[in-house]
């Protein structure tokens, strides 16, 4: 029964009605039969027994003899099975043609992407920002860019971000960063480096930090004033997914990106000169 029962739910994923799988078995179990005979045996009337023979008969599961009476056979399992499958290879096939085709004919109409209301919050301290951020590096697929002052790389280095964008990187996404960099930001840049991360350094930006994931979700901020990097500690950002805002914070990345110089030539230039001397603004 357990072998009967486990036969009859496979039928079924191929198209198969239950009173179908259960003719389809019995003829497969008892040979060849009578409609009435059939509908004896699987307690059903006579007319429903036909229209479920018809449509075995349409499937190309069963053939009947011209003699009267009609007998009905079971054809054997392999074609039975291979006939539904081919059909629907068939129909994937056709369906990925259409897939392609839409695909061309929405480029081709330039559709503007919904992705419904967006989301403002204010984050109010480290540990909102960092509950906020590791996620999102996460489900990150192409690119993670940000400008980032001095206690941006502490914060990053102090929960954990560079190990997230080493992640984005091992699945084929990108992280580049912009900071300011200085003789005593040295090893915290060569930290973000060792991510993965491209740097660059902007001499002494003082504008809007952000970070952008896939030109979509930002965390931005005018500037980062924190005292200590506890998780409780007050540090003001704000959180959206509104694709618009993301475009433009990604652009200004670029604009950016292209003023800024290789970290690596910033840093071999600071180490030339050794660090600042007591009484002189740093480097």
């Amino acid at each position: 029964m357990a072998n009967e029962d486990d036969f009859i739910t496979n039928l079924l994923c191929f198209g198969l009605t239950e009173k179908e799988a259960h003719c389809y078995f019995h003829l497969l179990e008892y040979g060849p039969k009578t409609a009435s005979l059939l509908a004896k045996a699987l307690h059903t009337h006579g007319k429903d027994m036909h229209r479920t023979l018809q449509s075995l008969i349409n499937k190309g599961m069963v053939r009947h003899s011209l003699s009267s009476p009609t007998v009905y056979t079971a054809v054997e399992l392999e074609p039975v099975l291979e006939s539904p499958l081919k059909k629907r290879e068939t129909e994937l096939r056709e369906m990925e043609a259409r897939k392609r085709e839409l695909q061309e004919l929405s480029r081709q109409q330039h559709f503007r992407p919904s992705y419904g209301v967006s989301t403002f919050k204010v984050l109010k301290t480290l540990k909102e920002i960092a509950a906020a951020a590791l996620p999102l590096f996460t489900s990150t697929e192409k690119e993670y860019v940000w400008v980032a002052p001095q206690v941006g790389l502490e914060f990053g280095k102090a929960f954990g971000t560079a190990a997230s964008q080493q992640e984005i990187v091992k699945k084929g996404g990108l992280c580049r960063g912009i900071t300011d960099i200085t003789y005593s930001t040295i090893n915290l840049v060569r930290h973000e480096m060792d991510s993965g991360a491209d740097v660059r350094h902007f001499e002494g930006y003082r504008g809007m930090y952000f970070g952008v994931f896939d030109r979509r979700y930002c965390i931005s901020a005018i500037n980062l004033n924190v005292r200590h990097l506890k998780p409780d500690a007050p540090a003001t950002m704000l959180y959206t997914d509104d694709p618009v805002h993301g475009d433009y914070l990604a652009s200004t990345f670029e604009m950016l990106w292209k003023q800024a110089v290789p970290a690596e030539e910033r840093i071999q230039e600071l180490l030339k000169h050794g660090p600042p001397k007591v009484g002189l603004s740093q480097y």
